[in-house]
């Protein structure tokens, strides 16, 4: 009997450490103190001799900011993790941070003022630095197996308690637009997505930037130079909007003003989605740069009712048919 009974225990012992090796999110630390970061004195002024945050910035006091860090095809990947602090079970939007290799890495600023601000709206907001950056494992390839990285994020928000991965919605700004697309091709839980100056067309981006391919895609992408054709293909949707998912409404916020990204990324993309019936909302900002600086608030506002109206308030999706008098 006290074999058996030492036996059980070695079972279950065995077992509770598989479980705890099945996780994904190997690493969750909390940010309490951003006082020494360079961010933080952009988001302070001195009143009365004391520090405090500015007006637009007192939504931090009510939000949580983690470093994160999870499991992706056996490679650790970084990444950063916003919540509200106060307790409760809350939608989830997937963030895609833009640019390549350490330009554009999330930082704390990412955290606080573009992650922290869906966060203080009430939503579970989860970032990836894509492998190869930031001290994530593996290389970056810009669209390949590093979307990956995106896609498991799902199953990264199931082992977090206030995420509600029934209403999970994604949001990515140009690269980062980039992979939100492909990424919603392999993916079908998402339920409504919003990108910004979005790279659609990767044949168009090395036509207006010869730099982007010389001194990026070429570097990055695995084997380029005998597969140019292919790996343009594969990184621009404006190439296969009929795999999209129709029942994902999509946003789509761009300056047309934007020199890095032309706004007729975004102008033909749509016209590609008349064509396919996916549900979108298309919004040109008149002079607006590659992060439409100029009408942040507005942006902000866009980004905010567009995830209210589908994760919160699960409003029906429009009717794509042709219809009316």
């Amino acid at each position: 009997m006290k074999y058996f009974i030492l036996y059980i225990l070695g079972i279950l012992i065995l077992s509770s450490a598989c479980a705890q090796d099945s996780r994904l999110l190997v690493r969750q630390t909390l940010i309490d103190d951003i006082t020494h970061t360079p961010i933080y004195p952009r988001l302070t002024e001195e009143v009365d001799g004391k520090v405090v945050w500015k007006t637009s910035y007192r939504y931090i006091d009510s939000i949580e900011l983690y470093g994160i860090t999870y499991m992706s095809d056996g490679l650790k990947i970084r990444g950063l993790l916003a919540k509200p602090r106060k307790p409760g079970k809350y939608p989830c939007i997937i963030y895609n941070r833009g640019g390549n290799r350490e330009f554009g890495a999330l930082k704390i600023a990412h955290g606080v003022m573009r992650m922290g601000r869906l966060a203080n709206e009430g939503y579970v907001v989860i970032a990836s630095q894509y492998r190869g950056n930031g001290g994530s494992e593996g290389a970056e390839e810009f669209g390949g197996s590093d979307v990956n990285d995106v896609v498991i994020l799902e199953k990264v928000l199931g082992e977090i308690p206030e995420a509600d991965t029934d209403n999970i919605g994604m949001y990515g700004w140009s690269r980062g637009g980039m992979m939100t697309y492909i990424a919603l091709t392999k993916m079908d839980n998402i339920k409504a997505v919003v990108v910004g100056g979005a790279v659609s067309d990767n044949y168009a981006s090395i036509l207006d930037r010869p730099e982007m391919e010389t001194g990026v895609i070429a570097e990055i992408v695995p084997d380029y130079a005998s597969n140019k054709e292919q790996a343009l293909y594969e990184r621009s949707a404006i190439k296969w909007v009929d795999r999209f998912p129709n029942n994902v409404p999509i946003l789509l916020l761009h300056g047309n003003a934007d020199w890095r990204v032309k706004p007729e990324q975004s102008l033909h993309l749509a016209l590609e989605f008349e064509k396919f019936r996916i549900p979108y909302r298309l919004i040109m900002f008149e002079g607006g740069d590659h992060g439409i600086s100029e009408h942040r608030v507005e942006v902000d506002q866009q980004i905010v009712n567009w995830f209210d109206k589908y994760l919160k308030k699960n409003e029906s999706l429009p009717d794509m048919k042709y219809h009316g008098q």
